[in-house]
């Protein structure tokens, strides 16, 4: 890998069911995490499906794509992450951790308080042997030109990466928004907003303000394997 650059890891998927999908059809959706190479070393934002209860493994049905092979695949053997950053504690994207025991993980105080509160995940994914939480409370700038930003809403405790780039900053958007085209719509309805058009609008997360703050050229999603991109509108 290259220095300063951005790697989708496919860690397998899950089947949505009807139930959770507002529709008549269950949905497959894939498991996504990224690795991130700087200069200070490899950042793994989201580690991949866990091992889960009979229930949970019966609901979602998911099939795993193990966390070394996808990492070896981009030629990044798993003892050379450095830092752990996970949107979320759900077992779909913290999974991998107790891989990477003693490597700092970066999670919203919140966050944690709520995987720990019971009734959330799996709890052997979170107070593992080895764990090493680093917690924050909002905004923080984790390393030069690599910042976590809080993107509440499909949990409280929910956030997002940013990464400086040379050809522009990338978002890891995680399960901000599920799809990039809910991101579009989002954004949309931001700038509509912006540009003073008349009620009613739909609404849009608060947090879209900040992120247009990097100028993004790249959101990339933890379920969706479109990529959003701008289209010129500004920001």
């Amino acid at each position: 890998m290259e220095k300063n650059t951005v790697h989708r890891l496919d860690l397998g998927y899950f089947v949505r069911p009807a139930s959770e999908t507002g529709g008549p059809q269950p949905r497959v959706e894939p498991v996504l995490a990224y690795v991130v190479r700087r200069e200070e070393g490899l950042i793994l934002f989201d580690t991949g499906v866990g091992a889960a209860d009979p229930e949970t493994e019966a609901h979602y049905r998911p099939r795993r794509r193990s966390l070394e092979g996808a990492l070896a695949a981009v030629g990044v053997p798993l003892a050379e992450i450095s830092l752990v950053v996970n949107c979320h504690l759900h077992f779909d994207h913290c999974g991998g951790n107790p891989l990477l025991a003693g490597r700092p993980i970066v999670v919203q105080s919140v966050e944690l308080a709520a995987a720990r509160g019971g009734d959330y995940t799996i709890d052997a994914l979170i107070d593992f042997p080895g764990a090493a939480y680093e917690e924050i409370s909002g905004e923080a700038e984790v390393w030069p030109g690599v910042w976590i930003v809080p993107t509440p809403g499909h949990t409280d405790g929910h956030q997002s990466m940013v990464v400086r780039e040379a050809d522009g900053t990338v978002v890891l958007a995680g399960q901000a928004h599920d799809f990039a085209s809910s991101f579009a719509s989002d954004h949309l309805a931001r700038q509509a907003a912006r540009d003073g058009l008349a009620q009613p609008l739909p609404a849009y997360r608060p947090w879209l303000d900040r992120l247009a703050d990097f100028d993004p050229r790249r959101v990339l999603f933890a379920h969706d394997c479109s990529v959003w991109e701008p289209t010129g509108h500004g920001g």
